[in-house]
C-alpha cells in the first residue's frame, strides 16, 4: 500500500466530531474569515497565486470579449479539475514563439535566440518531457509531449493491448470517462471482440468510493481472460486518488500489463512511475497543468518497454511492436530521408508527428512556474485545503443536504471534493455559486465537483465557497 493511502471504503458523511479532519486540527474560530486570512498569512505558497490570472467576478458574467480591470473583485474558481487558469507567463512565452516564426521563421526550428525563454521548435518537446517528468516521477526519457489524451491512449493500447482468444479483457472502472470507456471499446471492437463480453467494470464498494481491495480481487477473479488493466489515478468524478502501486504491482505479479490514465492526476498528487514499474500512462495538460484548453498531452513508458536494439547480424531495430510515425525516428537520422525507420529509444518512440510549437510554448510557459516549487509542497497545501473545506462543511450541528462523496481521508484524494446535492438543488446551488462569482463544475443531476487548487486557490476563497453554500442550501 502507498505511504498514506489507507484502504478506507467510508463514502458518506455522518455527524461526527469533526474538530479533527485528518491530522489538521481546527481551532474554535476556524469557520471565521479571520481564521481563514490568518491561514493565507501562514501560506508558503501564497505568492504563486500572483502568477496566475484570477478572473474577476464582473468578467466572468461577462457575454462579450473583454479582460478584468484592475478594480475588479478577483472571482473563486474551483474548477482546475476541468480547466486550469492562465499563467501569466504564458502571454511572454507565446508572444516569443510569434516573434520567433515572424523573424527567421523555419530557422526556429534550430537556432537558439538570445534572450528567448524558448528552446529551439526541434528540442522544445524533449525540454517540456524533461520539465515535466519531474512531475510524474519518471526519467526524462520516459515521457514524450504529443498529441492529446485520447489520442496517446489510442496509441498507447494499440501497443499494449495485445488480445488472444483466450485473454482480451480490458479491466476499467465503472465510471470512467467517456473518452476512456470509448477509447477501450473501439480498441475492442477493432480487434474483433465483444465489448459486452471483454469489458470488465470494477463496481464501487459503497455509494462512488472503489477500495484497493476490490480490484485486487476483481483482478485476481479474471486474472486469466485480461490482457490489459487500464485505470485512473484519480478518478475524476469522486475525486478518488487510487493506489498506483500496490495495484500496478498486483497486476504485474499475475503477468498483467497495467497502464494509468493520469489527467486528474497529473500536476496535482505527486507520482514515482518509474519507481512503480507503471507500463504505460497519458495524461492531458490543461486542468491541473495549466496550459490551455485542449492544449498538447503527454505520455509515459517505462524505460523496460522503450528499449531499441540493434542484434548482430540483422538490418532492422528490434523494439517493442508500437504505430509510428516520422517523429518516433532518432532525431541523428530522421532528416536523412532513407526510409530505414530507427525509433527514439524511451517514450520519445511513440510519438508519431511534429507537434504544435504554440501548444509546447504553452506547456514550457506553465512548467516555468511548476519549477519553482515542488509537487510535494503543492500536495502539502492540497491536503490543508481540502482538510478545511470539508471541516467548514461537516463542522455543524444538522444534517447537511449533501453527502461528500469522496474519500474523507485526505490522503486519498486529489485536489477535490465531490458533494452529491438533495435532488432538486443543483440548478438552485448553481445559480447562487454563479451571482456570487464562483466557479465549481457541475456533473448532471446532483454533482458538483469543487477543485481548490495549491497553486493559485486561497483558504479564504474556501471560506467563501463554504459560506455561499450554506446560505444558497438554507434558502432552499
Amino acid at each position: 500500500m502507498a505511504p498514506g493511502l489507507l484502504d478506507n471504503t467510508e463514502a458518506s458523511t455522518t455527524l461526527i466530531d469533526w474538530a479533527v479532519v485528518g491530522k489538521q486540527k481546527f481551532p474554535d474560530n476556524a469557520d471565521s474569515e479571520e481564521h481563514a486570512r490568518s491561514l493565507d498569512l501562514e501560506d508558503p505558497l501564497r505568492e504563486f497565486r500572483g502568477k496566475f490570472i484570477i478572473p474577476s467576478k464582473a468578467a466572468l458574467k461577462r457575454k462579450s470579449l473583454g479582460k478584468s480591470v484592475e478594480h475588479d473583485e478577483d472571482g473563486i474558481y474551483f474548477c482546475g479539475n476541468s480547466l486550469g487558469l492562465q499563467p501569466k507567463a504564458v502571454a511572454g512565452y507565446i508572444q516569443a514563439q510569434l516573434d520567433t516564426w515572424a523573424s527567421i521563421a523555419v530557422g526556429g526550428h534550430f537556432t537558439q535566440l538570445e534572450e528567448s525563454p524558448l528552446k529551439p521548435w526541434q528540442s522544445l518537446a524533449d525540454f517540456a518531457a524533461e520539465r515535466t517528468s519531474r512531475l510524474v516521477g519518471a526519467l526524462p526519457s520516459e515521457v514524450a509531449i504529443a498529441n492529446t489524451l485520447t489520442v496517446n491512449i489510442h496509441l498507447l493500447m494499440a501497443s499494449f493491448y495485445r488480445p488472444t482468444t483466450k485473454r482480451n479483457k480490458i479491466l476499467l472502472e465503472w465510471k470512467a470517462f467517456p473518452s476512456d470507456h470509448y477509447a477501450i471499446e473501439s480498441q475492442i471492437l477493432w480487434h474483433g471482440y465483444d465489448p459486452k463480453e471483454s469489458m470488465i467494470l470494477v463496481e464501487p464498494d459503497e455509494d462512488h468510493i472503489i477500495s484497493s481491495r476490490k480490484i485486487l480481487s476483481t483482478i485476481d477473479k479474471y486474472a486469466d481472460e485480461i490482457a490489459l488493466v487500464l485505470l485512473p489515478g484519480v478518478q475524476y468524478y469522486s475525486g478518488q486518488f487510487l493506489d498506483i502501486p500496490t495495484i500496478t504491482g498486483h497486476a504485474h505479479a499475475k503477468g498483467l500489463m497495467i497502464g494509468w490514465d493520469l489527467a486528474h492526476a497529473a500536476g496535482n498528487v505527486p507520482m514515482k512511475l518509474h519507481e512503480w514499474g507503471v507500463d504505460f500512462a497519458a495524461w492531458c495538460t490543461y486542468k491541473y497543468m495549466n496550459a490551455g484548453p485542449g492544449s498538447i498531452a503527454g505520455l509515459f513508458v517505462h524505460e523496460k518497454h522503450g528499449k531499441v536494439e540493434y542484434p548482430q547480424g540483422q538490418d532492422r531495430p528490434v523494439f517493442r511492436p508500437r504505430l509510428t510515425g516520422w517523429y518516433s525516428g532518432d532525431k541523428s537520422s530522421r532528416f536523412d530521408m532513407d526510409n530505414n525507420f530507427q525509433p527514439i529509444p524511451g517514450a520519445g518512440g511513440f510519438q508519431i508527428s511534429n507537434p504544435s510549437a504554440i501548444d509546447l510554448t504553452s506547456v514550457c510557459a506553465s512548467l516555468s512556474v511548476f519549477d519553482q516549487t515542488s509537487i510535494e509542497e503543492l500536495r502539502e497545501k492540497s491536503l490543508k485545503l481540502t482538510a478545511y473545506l470539508q471541516y467548514l462543511l461537516l463542522n455543524g450541528d444538522a444534517e447537511p443536504p449533501f453527502r461528500i462523496i469522496t474519500p474523507l481521508d485526505p490522503a486519498q484524494r486529489g485536489a477535490q471534493l465531490s458533494l452529491l446535492l438533495k435532488p432538486g438543488l443543483l440548478e438552485y446551488v448553481g445559480a447562487a455559486l454563479h451571482d456570487a462569482g464562483v466557479v465549481v463544475d457541475q456533473r448532471k443531476p446532483d454533482v458538483i465537483r469543487v477543485a481548490p487548487v495549491p497553486l493559485y486557490n486561497s483558504f479564504h476563497d474556501v471560506w467563501v465557497f463554504a459560506q455561499v453554500l450554506k446560505k444558497a442550501v438554507e434558502r432552499k
